[in-house]
C-alpha cells in the first residue's frame, strides 16, 4: 500500500514512465549497442521523479531501491554459486562428460529430439539454462551448423531443452526464487509445474522430431566425431565424472540449502580436475572464479569449454542489481498497485488468474529486464487474488515461473536475451518463434486453468483494507468458474 499523503499514479503516468524506460532500453540494445545495465541505471531516476511528484522524498525511494536488492541477494549469490559450478565442472571433465554421452546417441533423423534432451539433462544437472546454453547447447549449435540444420531453428531446440530442465532442477535459482516469494516449498513448487511440463515437453517432442526429418536428407557426422575426439583428447572421459551431478541432486533432494550445496558442488569440481583430469591444484581452484582456458587446436571446441566462473556472471549480476532496485521503486512509488487494481476486477476465475499472472510476469521482462524481476514482482502483484478467489499459491508460483521464466528469452534487452543471443549467435528475434516449448507450456497452462485441470483450490481469504486484518471465508467448493 502507498503511504498515506502519497498518491497513486494514474494509468496514464504508469504508461508514459513506463513506456519511456522501454524505449530507452529497446533503443540501448536493439539501435545503439550499449549495455542494458545503462538503460536500467537511468530508469531508476525515471521513477525516481515519478516518485517525487507523488509525494515521496528521495530518501524513502532511495530505501525501497536498496530494499528490493536485498530481497533478491540469495538469487544473487545462487547465481555466484552457479558460475563457480560452471566453470569447475568445466575443469573436473564433468560438462564435458555430458556432452560426450549425449553426443553419442546422436542420429541425424533425431537431432532437433537430441538437443533438447541433451540440453534438457545438462541443465537439470546444472540448475541453470545459462549455464547448459553456453556448454551443450554451443555444442548442439556448432553440430546442428554441420548437419545443414539452420541456427535459429536449432537454437529453439536449445532453448526449450534449457528452460524445460531449469524449470525441473531443484538447482535452479529462478526455481528457488519464485517458490520463495510465493510461499510455497521447493519440492511443492516442482510437484506443482511437473504435470503441465510434462504434457507441455510431450507435444515439443514431437514437434521437433517431425521437424527433425526434414532436415534429415543430406548429413555429414563429422561434425560430430570431431567434437568427441576432441573431448577425449582434451579430457579423460569416464562414467565417475557422473558422481558429483548425482550427489549433489540427492543433496538438493533432501531440502538442503542452495547455495553451500552448490558451492560443494563446485568443491567437486575441483577435486575431480585434480584427481581425474590430473590438474594443477591452484589451476582448478582458480576455475571457480575466472573462466576456464584451453587451447586444444580446435577453435570450436575451445569456444565451447572456455567459459565458467564467478566472473564471467558479473555483467548478468549487474543488471539484476539494477532491475531489483527498478522493482522496488516500481514497488514503492505505486505503479505496481495501479496495475495491480486494474486487473484485479477482471479475474474471476483460474483461467483468467493464469492468464493476468502469465502476462503479468511477461511485462516484468519487458520492464524490469531481468528475470529476477519479474519472478520478484508477480507474486507481489498477483497473490491477493488467488487468496480472494481461493486458489493455492502453488498455483501462483507455478504460473509465475512460466510466464517469467520461460518468456525472458524472448527479450531482447533482458539478462536472458542477451546472454541467449552472445552465447548461441543467433538474434533473440530470430531464435524466439522457435522457443517450442514457451509457447506450448504457456498455452496448455492456461487451457487446462480454464479447464480446471491440475488447479488446487483452497478457502478463499478476504483482506479487510481497514484494519489489514485477514478473515478466512466459509469454505466453498471452488475448482474453476
Amino acid at each position: 500500500m502507498v503511504p498515506a499523503g502519497k498518491r497513486l499514479p494514474s494509468i496514464l503516468q504508469v504508461i508514459v514512465s513506463l513506456g519511456l524506460f522501454l524505449l530507452i532500453a529497446f533503443s540501448f540494445t536493439a539501435k545503439l549497442n550499449l549495455p542494458i545495465q545503462l538503460a536500467l541505471y537511468i530508469g531508476w531516476f525515471i521513477i525516481i521523479v515519478l516518485g517525487i511528484r507523488l509525494g515521496h522524498k528521495y530518501q524513502d525511494l532511495e530505501k525501497a531501491a536498496l530494499n528490493g536488492i536485498s530481497n533478491g541477494l540469495g538469487a544473487v549469490l545462487i547465481l555466484l554459486a552457479v558460475g563457480a559450478l560452471v566453470g569447475t565442472w568445466i575443469a573436473g571433465g564433468i560438462v564435458p562428460t555430458i556432452i560426450y554421452y549425449g553426443l553419442k546417441a546422436i542420429h541425424p533423423s533425431i537431432f532437433l529430439l537430441a538437443t533438447m534432451l541433451i540440453c534438457s539433462l545438462t541443465a537439470l544437472a546444472t540448475g541453470t539454462s545459462w549455464g547448459a546454453a553456453g556448454t551443450a547447447g554451443i555444442a548442439m549449435m556448432g553440430i546442428g551448423q554441420g548437419l545443414g540444420v539452420p541456427a535459429p531453428v536449432t537454437a529453439g531446440a536449445v532453448l526449450s531443452g534449457c528452460y524445460f530442465g531449469d524449470k525441473m532442477s531443484p538447482l535452479s535459482d529462478s526455481v528457488i526464487l519464485a517458490s520463495s516469494m510465493s510461499n510455497v516449498e521447493v519440492v511443492e513448487h516442482i510437484k506443482g509445474m511437473l504435470p503441465i511440463a510434462a504434457i507441455s515437453y510431450g507435444i515439443t517432442a514431437v514437434l521437433f522430431t517431425a521437424l527433425g526429418f526434414h532436415y534429415s536428407g543430406q548429413v555429414d557426422m563429422s561434425q560430430v566425431q570431431s567434437v568427441m575426439q576432441a573431448m577425449q583428447n582434451q579430457f579423460d572421459i569416464t562414467p565417475y565424472s557422473f558422481v558429483p551431478v548425482v550427489i549433489v541432486l540427492a543433496l538438493l533432494a533432501l531440502r538442503l540449502p542452495s547455495f553451500p550445496v552448490i558451492s560443494f558442488g563446485s568443491l567437486l569440481g575441483i577435486i575431480w580436475a585434480v584427481m581425474i583430469q590430473d590438474m594443477n591444484a591452484l589451476t582448478a581452484f582458480n576455475t571457480a572464479w575466472a573462466p576456464y582456458s584451453i587451447d586444444s587446436g580446435v577453435e570450436f571446441i575451445d569456444s565451447i569449454l572456455n567459459r565458467g566462473g564467478m566472473s564471467s556472471m558479473l555483467s548478468s549480476v549487474a543488471v539484476i542489481v539494477f532491475g531489483l532496485g527498478f522493482g522496488g521503486l516500481l514497488d514503492k512509488v505505486g505503479i505496481l498497485e495501479t496495475i495491480a487494481n486494474l486487473f484485479s476486477h477482471r479475474v474471476k476465475s483460474a483461467g483468467s488468474l493464469a492468464t493476468s499472472t502469465i502476462g503479468t510476469a511477461f511485462l516484468g521482462n519487458v520492464f524490469g529486464s531481468a528475470m529476477y524481476v519479474s519472478l520478484i514482482l508477480t507474486p507481489k502483484i498477483c497473490a491477493k487474488n488467488y487468496d480472494r478467489l481461493g486458489f493455492k499459491r502453488k498455483n501462483l508460483s507455478r504460473n509465475a515461473e512460466f510466464g517469467g521464466t520461460l518468456t525472458s528469452g524472448m527479450v531482447p534487452w533482458s539478462d536472458n536475451g542477451i546472454y541467449m543471443a552472445s552465447i548461441l549467435g543467433v538474434a533473440t528475434l530470430s531464435y524466439a518463434p522457435f522457443m517450442w516449448l514457451s509457447f506450448v507450456c504457456i498455452i496448455v497452462t492456461i487451457v487446462c486453468s480454464y479447464m480446471g485441470w491440475f488447479v488446487d483450490p483452497c478457502e478463499p481469504v478476504v483482506t479487510d483494507e481497514h484494519n489489514d486484518t485477514q478473515i478466512v471465508s466459509e469454505k466453498q467448493a471452488l475448482t474453476n468458474a
